[in-house]
């Protein structure tokens, strides 16, 4: 079985299953009622899987998890279970596991590591609770626009007052891990009374009165904090809302009495044997305190709330770059994303380059044009990769209620992310670099919808030329006219930019660059980036300026060069028919629609097959005159 993550190189620990527990779903079906499991939902288990994407896989991995809870003879626990369903993207925006791969969301894609994740560059939490809560909500940004502008509101309060993130800062550090402490006290209940004093020894219910103590000391700071925020005298009222527990009096009325409980009964005990009286006074304790053990919990998630908040307030005052409050806009007609001065907000201090801001629009602009799909080209390592992951990390942080790297942004909500980018593939199933990548492609045309955002980088590369640019093109096409989402397109392919220069969904845009003399005077040019995105197709790749930058040797390119210019004009033929179908659909479409209406054709709308055959036509009567003019 492996043991390593199928991307990147995190440890994982796997247990392996025989292949006949993943029995068909149907088989699975009968075992379950055949053993009564799931008493509690007998007729409704298997309409809670409806929101699942692929029902019969989920029930095959539960036949799974059935074998080998019956193997270590647990599986009657099933028996009281109960399956909910798990509609969690219903309330939050999608990105499946190669999104978080692709956008170095927690791992990056160097060593696996937290160096240059999201993850790292929005973690200033001090609290233990704070960063696991982080975790969550990164995997999950919201799609209300409401609950997005409470987050917003509670950041921008602590960014305008510092001296509120201040006094939350000194007491977040005196916390402990209250989520943790109050786990291990609450699996103490029954386990802490003089009988059992004899066989868990002394040491371990020393212990476990430390653990009690700390979790009173650590609530009685957070309540003491949450108390002051409620108070609307801070200047910030979203935060005064966000913590107001209802039952927050009466639980600081219960940490004192616990606190005078401890100070009277434990106050020494490590200095002094446990008695039988220790025993049972703690038990008595514990199960009292447990009985509130929703409230405390409440408190804590309030904590753990009030921690990632300000340390997006935190991370927000410490970027490099302008960082700007996000606009959600309601959707009216077709989705939005408008940046100014778009950067990526942490390759800047990992790469150590300089900062290029860029502008970037997708959807209705000021003028009425709805360009929402961006056809992107350049050379290698010109940044084309870089902005798309800014584009997609700048609204994963804006639905997470946070400032994102721009000097405006705007933008509809996003209820999904695709992205496939780079090239890989997974030896150890036998997938090769294409079928992976069409893997993925097939993953984003059969889930994506008008709100989605798409990055699809360099799609078609890891097959033939022409293979490759007919299936970028089909793609590209399905996702413009069909899907009609926004989508970040970038490519080699530059008959693709020719096939939709006149596309009125589709905007041309390349990253910068210029070739200057190199230093030393012989006359050989250097390829200089400018990671500035500007209007356009790029006029080629600059493929051979890479490749020298790379270390090729100076004959080979040389030889490369020859071999270009050779294979250019003995290949150019093959784009030109291409090239002529999207001058002949996008100019002459509405001439072939009047002369068919005249002609009394009664649906003269033309759909894609149409339009191929009067090209086709059209092609054939241009061939026959040219011989018959020769």
């Amino acid at each position: 079985m492996i043991k390593y993550a199928s991307a990147g190189s995190v440890k994982m620990q796997l247990t392996p299953l025989p292949g006949t527990d993943f029995s068909d779903a149907s088989q699975i079906q009968m075992l379950v009622h055949s053993k009564g499991y799931f008493k509690a939902s007998t007729d409704s288990w298997l309409s809670a899987l409806d929101y699942s994407v692929n029902r019969d896989a989920v029930i095959c991995a539960l036949g799974g998890l059935i074998g080998h809870l019956t193997r270590l003879m647990l599986d009657d626990a099933l028996k009281n279970g109960e399956v909910l369903p798990y509609n969690v993207y219903q309330t939050c925006l999608r990105m499946d596991g190669q999104t978080l791969v692709n956008l170095e969301i927690f791992g990056n894609n160097f060593d696996g590591g937290s160096s240059g994740t999201l993850y790292k560059h929005l973690n200033h939490c001090i609290t233990a609770s704070g960063k696991r809560l982080l975790r969550r909500w990164i995997c999950h940004p919201l799609k209300d626009v409401d609950a997005i502008n409470r987050r917003l509101d509670i950041v921008e309060g602590f960014i305008q007052h510092c001296g509120v993130g201040s006094v939350t800062l000194e007491h977040l550090r005196k916390i402990p891990d209250l989520e943790r402490l109050l786990g291990r006290v609450r699996s103490t209940v029954g386990l802490t009374s003089a009988v059992l004093l004899p066989f868990v020894g002394e040491k371990i219910l020393k212990r476990r009165i430390k653990t009690f103590c700390m979790l009173i000391k650590g609530l009685r700071v957070a309540i003491d904090l949450l108390s002051a925020l409620r108070r609307e005298d801070h200047g910030i009222p979203a935060l005064s809302k966000s913590v107001d527990i209802p039952t927050l009096s009466s639980l600081d009325e219960s940490v004192h009495q616990f606190e005078e409980a401890i100070r009277i009964d434990f106050e020494q005990y490590q200095d002094h044997d446990i008695k039988d009286h220790d025993a049972t006074t703690l038990a008595n304790l514990v199960e009292h305190f447990v009985g509130k053990a929703t409230e405390w919990s409440l408190v804590i998630n309030a904590i753990s709330t009030v921690d990632v908040l300000r340390s997006f307030a935190a991370m927000a005052l410490s970027s490099f770059g302008t960082m700007c409050r996000p606009r959600i806009l309601l959707k009216d007609k077709s989705p939005i994303l408008r940046m100014k001065g778009l950067w990526h907000p942490y390759a800047f201090a990992e790469s150590g380059t300089g900062l290029v801001p860029n502008d970037l629009s997708l959807g209705q602009d000021l003028l009425g044009h709805n360009r929402f799909a961006l056809l992107l080209t350049g050379p290698n390592m010109g940044g084309k990769s870089t902005i798309m992951r800014a584009t997609c990390l700048a609204i994963v942080l804006a639905q997470l209620g946070c400032y994102v790297p721009c000097i405006s942004c705007e933008l509809t909500l996003a209820d999904s992310i695709f992205t496939r980018l780079g090239a890989t593939d997974r030896i150890m199933s036998g997938e090769s670099t294409f079928l992976v990548e069409c893997s993925e492609t097939a993953s984003v045309l059969q889930n994506a919808t008008e709100d989605s955002l798409v990055l699809l980088d360099e799609l078609g590369r890891g097959t033939s030329t022409f293979d490759g640019y007919a299936i970028a093109y089909a793609v590209f096409r399905h996702l413009v006219e069909q899907v009609r989402c926004r989508l970040l397109f970038a490519t080699h392919y530059h008959p693709l930019t020719k096939e939709f220069a006149s596309h009125p969904h589709v905007s041309l845009q390349h990253m910068a660059c210029m070739l200057r003399p190199r230093s030393g005077g012989n006359g050989e040019m250097e390829l200089t980036f400018l990671y500035r995105l500007v209007s356009g197709a790029s006029p080629e790749s600059y493929g051979l300026q890479v490749a020298t930058m790379a270390g090729i040797p100076k004959s080979i390119v040389e030889k490369a060069a020859v071999a270009g210019e050779m294979m250019k004009s003995r290949i150019a033929g093959n784009f030109r028919s291409s090239e002529g179908r999207a001058e002949f659909s996008t100019l002459h479409e509405d001439w072939l629609q009047t002369i068919l209406a005249i002609g009394g054709v009664k649906d003269a709308h033309l759909d894609e097959d149409t339009m191929d055959t009067m090209f086709c036509v059209a092609q054939e009567l241009k061939s026959h005159f040219r011989k018959g003019g020769s």
